[in-house]
């Protein structure tokens, strides 16, 4: 797996340095046929030759489903002559294609095609030609499919054949102008870090284990409140590297290649929502993880020889350890859900997830040390402890969802409707998704109020404020996740939600009107019609699975300011991600061109395709989005 993930960064690090051959390819027609003219009926066989640039491959004659696009001759939809039997080639070489992850048939070097043809009425040998369609690939790059013209003449390029082709592309040879990234991201990711590291301290392996902890540092310091804060300090370090040191690994043998390799894969969102689940069922009490116990014997008689050696620090170093791995059972969801939430990130974010989870995590630690009376109180352990764990696994289940929104959306995306428009999913629609997590929310305030409980629930004698509370947001959270079902946009879940369908019948509260206009997945088309129309051309390189690209869809594009801005331009979607070459190709594209293949990234080309202005990433200040917009020169 590390090999593969080499793989990937040395692929994209080739990608920004070389350039998209212009005709790696060249073509000729050739007949042995002594005959200058043909009866109607008449077949003649024509060799159809294909000279190959080195390093570059000719797809076949029959190609696998989901493989390149196979080369395909004919006489032309104009010609006077008609297919008079099968082509015949020579055999081509199949090998496995890690590109395609399928096994392709190609040639190299040269090749030729033996083309009967069979004369529709009397005509001249001379005026014969076939019609060409192929595609090309080197070990880095495939050039968009191309059909070809080929005459005894030469060769002509038939209208309309090709979709986008990047080496017609205006080189950017100064630099863009760009917008600064913002790191809103960034400090949503810190916040959820935070957030989780401060709710695992309130399930039970964890909170009953602060009084005891602290208690021991001040029996052991004999008094000493600066020993007992020395102490404290150098537990909560062993704690913070340790859930630190298991996010530096994340970075460094995953990276940020990987995470994105592995971002929109609809088998690695499937495991990952597999996870998820299984940490749900764990915090419903369905069985426990745990760590072998032979594991957490031997650290702790490390510990415990350190402190009779006298090493007081070192055994509080190796407390920390001790007390993360066995606090796993408890704390695994909430570092799994950071560690999935790094998918759509770059190298840092384990590093820096984990460092803001543990930080928060060992803060009570140290703190109470610091003031040891204030343990004293501290709410006492019990039930609450569970219903947060129940609580918890709840909203695991939910965020399964997302993920296998992704797959739903990455296998069944991209087919046209009849008005034009495109459906997002067809199992895990955003309806479905907002509709079970109404189902979710529903659940959560049932379960506070003790309308059903699980396996370690201790019966509850009676509802206080906090759970009544609760079970009140519980179900006011699940008439605004109704709201969407209906149209309404929900702010910041948007960009955990697939993209809404245009042609929903549940579109109550949403304006179909307001839809923008946007061409998807051709580029070409996009410039044609922006030079059509003397119009600059708005790109937005997008993903089926990337939270932040649904955030702005959802959130910055309907800003009437925003709105105005883009009406002005010929707007077109390239999805990157998707299971298939074009998403393949369009990806490359990005790379060659702006030297990124980030989520989302926005792009305004003239008529020509030549890149003036650039955006990357998300963006909150719309004012800022707007001023990118009209700011072109």
């Amino acid at each position: 797996m590390k090999a593969r993930f080499l793989l990937i960064v040395v692929f994209l690090g080739v990608l920004a340095t070389i350039g998209f051959s212009q005709e790696p390819t060249s073509w000729s027609l050739e007949s042995d046929s002594a005959e200058e003219s043909l009866k109607a009926g008449q077949t003649m066989a024509v060799v159809l030759k294909a000279e190959i640039d080195a390093n570059w491959k000719l797809y076949g004659l029959e190609q696998p489903k989901g493989g390149p696009i196979a080369t395909t001759i004919n006489p032309g939809s104009d010609s006077k002559f008609e297919s008079g039997g099968d082509v015949k080639a020579a055999k081509p070489i199949t090998k496995f294609d890690p590109n395609f992850k399928i096994d392709t048939s190609y040639y190299e070097k040269s090749v030729e095609f033996e083309v009967p043809l069979k004369a529709k009425e009397d005509v001249e040998a001379n005026l014969a030609g076939v019609e060409v369609r192929f595609q090309v690939c080197d070990d880095t790059v495939c050039l968009p499919p191309k059909t070809l013209l080929v005459t005894f003449d030469g060769t002509s390029v038939v209208r309309g054949s090709s979709l986008f082709d990047p080496s017609k592309v205006g080189n950017v040879e100064e630099p863009l102008l760009r917008t600064k990234p913002a790191d809103q991201s960034i400090w949503s990711f810190l916040w959820l870090a935070i957030t989780l590291g401060a709710l695992s301290l309130l399930t039970p392996c964890v909170f009953p284990m602060i009084p005891i902890t602290v208690s021991y540092f001040t029996k052991n310091a004999a008094g000493s409140r600066a020993k007992s804060m020395r102490l404290a300090f150098v537990y909560s370090a062993g704690i913070i590297l340790t859930f630190t040191l298991l996010g530096m690994l994340l970075a460094i043998f995953v990276g940020a290649a990987g995470i994105n390799l592995f971002a929109a894969n609809p088998w690695v969102n499937i495991a990952i929502a597999g996870i998820f689940l299984f940490f749900a069922f764990n915090l419903f009490g369905f069985y426990e993880i745990t760590i072998p116990s032979g594991v957490l014997n031997k650290l702790d008689q490390i510990t415990r020889t350190k402190e009779g050696q006298g090493s007081a620090y070192i055994g509080a170093l190796l407390m920390g350890l001790t007390f993360t791995v066995t606090s796993f059972t408890c704390t695994s969801p909430f570092v799994g859900t950071i560690l999935v939430s790094t998918s759509q990130g770059d190298w840092q974010m384990p590093l820096i997830g984990m460092f803001a989870f543990s930080t928060v995590f060992a803060l009570p630690f140290f703190v109470l040390a610091l003031a040891p009376q204030l343990v004293s109180q501290l709410p006492k352990s019990g039930g609450w402890l569970n219903s947060v764990k129940v609580v918890m696994g709840f909203l695991e289940v939910a965020a399964a969802l997302k993920f296998l929104s992704n797959v739903d959306l990455v296998w069944t995306t991209s087919f046209a409707t009849s008005a034009g428009a495109v459906n997002y999913g067809t199992i895990f629609s955003r309806e479905v998704v907002l509709g079970l997590w109404v189902v979710i929310a529903l659940l959560i305030g049932a379960y506070i109020l003790g309308l059903f409980k699980f396996k370690f629930d201790s019966p509850i004698k009676k509802i206080g404020p906090l759970r009544v509370l609760i079970a009140v947001g519980a179900l006011l959270l699940s008439v605004y996740l109704g709201s969407g079902i209906l149209g309404r946009k929900l702010g910041e879940l948007e960009s955990f939600l697939p993209p809404k369908n245009v042609d929903s019948r549940f579109n109550v509260l949403g304006d179909k009107d307001a839809e923008l206009d946007w061409i998807k997945n051709d580029l070409q088309a996009a410039l044609d019609k922006a030079r059509l129309e003397n119009k600059k051309v708005f790109v937005d390189f997008t993903g089926y699975t990337c939270t932040n690209c649904r955030w702005m869809e959802a959130n910055m594009f309907p800003v009437p300011e925003v709105r105005a801005e883009m009406d002005k331009y010929v707007l077109v979607s390239l999805y990157t991600d998707g299971d298939g070459e074009i998403y393949y190709r369009q990806q490359q594209y990005q790379e060659k061109t702006f030297g990124t293949v980030a989520l989302p990234f926005y792009a305004i080309l003239d008529g020509n395709g030549k890149p003036l202005k650039t955006f990357p990433g998300l963006t909150r200040d719309s004012g800022e989005f707007v001023d990118f917009l009209r700011d072109t020169k």
